[in-house]
Order: structure tokens, then sequence, then C-alpha cells
């Protein structure tokens, strides 16, 4: 769009003419180059007000009338009414929707056709002077070209200084030509792997272009190495690279008679010590045991009525117990693993949240249970017609956010572990006592927490164990918000003597197939843990033993930081461990020059 649609005229003379700028004025030279040329009608005068003002009120009547009509058009498929039959509002939202669009296509269309025929030919309203500088016309009242002060110049975006020179990677001459076709836009960065069938190539040609674009290098992001075929389509887009994150091992960590070696994957020092240690404590003392609570992914939709009776009677009968099977029936349709445990309705005046929870095999889930909520919404319009689906999600479910929901009715894998250390095992290997552990815990993770009025963080760092196994298993990192939700609880036992330890997650939400589990790096660490793929046994086996190693993990990190904590050692430790002493600098500038 032009903004210079409508520039002001230049001055004018008493008698009635135009005044000129002194070095700006037509000279009589130029006078055979004038031609008397009518201006065309602009769209943009449809209204007298501003452009701007003129195009928003056309916006909002093309849009708003459009949603009135989609939605009478909705209302009169639902009650057979035919389409033909219009009332007076109808017909003029009709005319109202026409003409708003006439004046968009007129205004955005039509001109940006006939500029582009009109560079294409050649012609121009900024004609050049005998002397070869470039100066801009107006046509005045009599239909004459006139010259006018130039427009301001065009502000740039300024960018960030570079400290490190480009360096440009030599490519093929196909490829060149490609990285300047997507320099220039012609050809999108998203469409090249489809384009080219090539994914290692299309990765390489973007790197390029992006490196071009901001004028920043990437050096120091792999590219070789990595099968940019398996992430097509399904778990990153538009790849330049990829992130090396080192991947530690803690363990043997002794979880119901099992041993497992745990991958992490972290960057944080300490951390995968810090576990091992805990795993060692565990071991000594006989291992930890664990039990699967609950299991069952879920999704809340968000309806809305026309009044909030309607909206209950949806809550009752959705909650009738001699309704259930015919959900079920519904839901379970989606997936051979799907299977709907149970529906809860919570509601908001006329909106009802509606939270349905199913098992979900060895996937994660989310996927799977949403289909199955779409066949239950398709199903509830024969008795609902009048019920309006705002979202498949609600934020009831509660996906990627700290909920109390997740907190009391869990979500995934409900999982408590616990394990018996002996109090030898604690003077010598933890370094602390028993009676320190158990003070410490009351007052930092439960009294602490609670006076910081944490949801579900009653425990000194879960989300680091979790983090850190989730990215190793493939995982969805962003589910360490609620699968985090724990409480460590300690007590001194035998006369004071042990201590027995436990954590309560009521929200871990994994799965050993889908997603990230099937690249080649996260499915070695899943093959590592024994819970590669489906389970052969029992569907959902692999998945629930996945958070149980999570949980046991948490239970080993929590009681070795716990014991650092209450011993004194933790600053000392991380000075230490997390502290490098090695001058890279020139590593770096031998890497850049």
């Amino acid at each position: 769009m032009d903004i210079r649609r409508r520039p002001p005229k230049p001055p004018v003379n008493p008698d009635g003419s135009y005044r000129f700028h002194k070095d700006r004025s037509p000279s009589s030279d130029d006078d055979h180059r004038r031609t008397a040329i009518a201006p065309p009608p602009k769209a943009s005068d449809a209204l007298p007000l501003p452009l701007y003002l003129t195009n928003a009120v056309f916006f909002t009547l093309f849009f708003s009338v459009a949603y009135y009509l989609l939605h009478r058009w909705r209302d009169k498929i639902r009650y057979n009414t035919p389409l033909h039959v219009v009332t007076v509002t109808e017909l003029g939202a009709l005319i109202a929707l026409i003409a708003s669009f006439i004046y968009l296509l007129g205004f955005f269309g039509i001109d940006f056709v006939q500029s582009f025929t009109s560079r294409a030919s050649g012609d121009s309203w900024d004609l050049a002077d005998t002397n070869g500088a470039d100066r801009n016309f107006l046509i005045d009242d009599d239909h004459r070209l006139v010259t006018c002060s130039p427009p301001p110049p065009i502000v740039s975006v300024a960018k960030l200084p570079n400290p490190e020179p480009i360096v440009t990677e030599s490519l093929p001459e196909e490829d060149e030509e490609i990285v300047k076709s997507v320099i220039a836009g012609s050809i999108p960065s998203y469409s090249l792997e489809s384009r080219l069938g090539d994914c290692k190539r299309a990765a390489s040609i973007r790197r390029e272009s992006l490196q071009r674009i901001t004028g920043r290098s990437i050096e120091g992001l792999p590219l070789d190495g990595f099968d940019y075929e398996s992430i097509l389509g399904q778990c990153c887009e538009m790849p330049v690279g990829y992130v090396q994150i080192p991947v530690g091992i803690a363990g043997p960590l002794l979880l119901d008679g099992y041993e497992y070696s745990v991958p992490m994957a972290t960057t944080e020092g300490c951390l995968v010590a810090s576990t091992n240690r805990g795993c060692k404590a565990m071991y000594i003392s006989g291992g930890a045991t664990s039990t699967v609570l609950k299991d069952g992914m879920t999704r809340a939709p968000v309806v809305r009525f026309a009044s909030a009776r309607r909206a209950a009677e949806l809550k009752f009968f959705l909650e009738n117990p001699e309704n259930f099977d015919t959900l079920a029936v519904v839901f379970n349709r989606s997936s051979r693993f799907a299977r709907l445990q149970s529906v809860k309705c919570a509601i908001a005046g006329k909106n009802a949240y509606v939270r349905f929870s199913c098992s979900t095999g060895d996937a994660m889930g989310m996927n799977m249970v949403s289909k199955g909520v779409q066949n239950v919404l398709e199903f509830l319009t024969d008795d609902f017609p009048d019920m309006d689906v705002i979202g498949i999600s609600g934020n009831y479910c509660s996906d990627k956010k700290p909920a109390a929901v997740n907190w009391i009715e869990g979500r995934g894998k409900s999982v408590v572990c616990e394990a018996v250390i002996r109090g030898d095992i604690v003077n010598k290997v933890l370094k602390t006592s028993v009676a320190a552990l158990v003070e410490l815990n009351m007052l930092k993770n439960l009294t602490g927490s609670a006076v910081a009025g944490s949801l579900g963080g009653f425990n000194a760092h879960a989300s680091n164990i979790v983090s850190a196994v989730f990215i190793a298993t493939g995982q969805d990192p962003a589910q360490n918000v609620e699968s985090s939700q724990c409480i460590t609880m300690m007590e001194a036992i035998n006369d004071g003597k042990d201590i027995h330890i436990s954590v309560t997650m009521p929200s871990i939400e994994v799965g050993t197939v889908g997603g990230g589990t099937q690249l080649a790096s996260q499915s070695a660490c899943l093959n590592l843990l024994g819970v590669k793929g489906a389970s052969t046994e029992s569907p959902g086996m692999n998945s629930r033993r996945l958070a149980t190693i999570v949980a046991g993990a948490v239970l080993a990190g929590e009681l070795s930081l716990m014991s650092a904590i209450a011993a004194g050692q933790l600053v000392r430790s991380h000075m230490k461990y997390n502290r490098s002493s090695r001058d890279i600098s020139g590593a770096t500038t031998a890497t850049t020059t």
C-alpha cells in the first residue's frame, strides 16, 4: 500500500497558481514531457474520511458482517431452515458484505495489479529531469503534473553490531541461487524441504540464508551428524542445526528390584554427581519401591450455552453414571488404546469446562485424548444443539501450567516412591544426620514452600531431575511444569536411627512412543532403561515404568541435595564442580578466525 496516496497540495499563490521551491520549479524544457493526465478515482475516496479511518471502517464492517452471517447460516443448518430464506436484516448484511468486499478488493487488489503492471511497462509517477536528478510530481486541479518536495527518507532498522565475522559457506551454484531467492523472499524458507526433497540440503540453505539476512554467525551450531529426515513433519520445523547437550549417567538406581542406569541431559554441574550419590545411598540401603496410583491423560474443552441452567444440565448429563458407558463407546473409537476413565465438569456462569480422563497405552497421549474428546463433542450436539464449542482446550486440563487440579486429581502418571536409608549410610555417604535431614525437610520443603505459596513445589529440586531425564528420553520439556509437582516427606524411624524418605508426584507426563522418543539419541536412552517403544506384554507398561524411574531418580536427587544443604556443602560443591577454570578465550578465537 502506498502511504503517500494523498500527499499535501503545493502552496497556492494569491492568484490561485501553485508556488514551487526555487530549485524545484519546473523549467520550460520539461513542459513537453508533461501530459494532461486525469487522476484515476481511488477506492479510498469512498468516504470523506482520512485513509486509515476509511480502511478501519470497511475492515470492521466486512468481518463483523461475515461473522454475523456465518452464525445465522449455522443456526439455519442446525434447525433445517432453507438457506435462501433471508430476513431484511440478513439481506442488509449481505449488501454490506458485498460493498465492503468491493472496497477492499479495489483498494488492495486492483491498485496492486495496476502498480505492478505499470512498473513492468516502465511507467512511473517519478520522472527524471534533464540533469538526471529524480523529481516527485503531483496532479494539480487542472490535471497537470507539478513538482513537489521529495518524501521523507525511509528510516532503516538498525542492526546489532556483529562481534564475529561471518564465515560464508561455499555452496554449489544451484544452492547459491536458492539462497538468494530465500533472501529476496521469492522462495519461502519453510518450503525448502518440499521443494528440494533433501532435508539436510534444505537445512544447509536455510542456515546460510539466515546468516546473510541477520548478519550474524551461527558457526558454533552444528549441522552435520543429524538425521533431518527423522524430524520432518513431526518434531521441528525449519531446522538450521541442532544443540548439543551432554548426557550423564546416574546409578545404578535400585528400584523395585531392578537396576537402572539413568540418563540425564543437562548443562548444570553437580546435578548428575549429586543424583548419583543419592542412588548409591539408596542402593546400599536396599533400594526403593514405587507404586503407580493413577494413569490417565486429560483434556478439558470449554463450551458455552445461552444460560447457566443449560450449562448445568450438561454437567448433570455427563456426570450421570447411567450415561458413562455411552460416552465411553463414543470416546474409545479414537484409538485402540484410548479408554475413557472419568468425566468431570466445572461450571463458570454459562460456560462448562469438561475434564475427560483416559488411559493412552505407552503414548503420552495428548493427541489421543483430544481425538476422543472431539468425538464426544460431536455426539453431544444431538442432545445439546445449542452448545457452542469455544475451544478443544479450556485450560482445565491443565497442560504445561501449574494448576491445583493436577496437584489434586493428577494428570498422566501419579507415582509415589519411597526408601528407608540406614543411619550409618546417612552419616558415611551423605555426611549428615537423620535429625538434621528431618528438621531441614520440615522447615524448607514443607514450611518454606507454604510461606512462598508454592503450588505443588514442596520439594528441593525435583524439576532438575525431571527436566534432565525428559530431555534425554525425548519427552516434552514444557511438561516439566506439572510433572515436577512433588512433595518430599522425611521421617525418623526405628527410634531415630534410620530415615524414611518418600516423594509423591501426581502428574508425571511421559510416553515411550511418539514425538521425540523416536529420535536416535533419545531412543537410545530409552533402550538403556529397557522401556523403548510400546510394551509387548501389556499396553502402557513401559510408560508407567518410565514414570517410576523418574520418581526414583527424583528421590535420589532430593536425598542428596538435602544432605548437602544440611551438611553445609552446597556452595562448596558448586564452586568445585560447577565453575570451570579453563581459559576458553583462545579456543574461541581459534574457531572464529
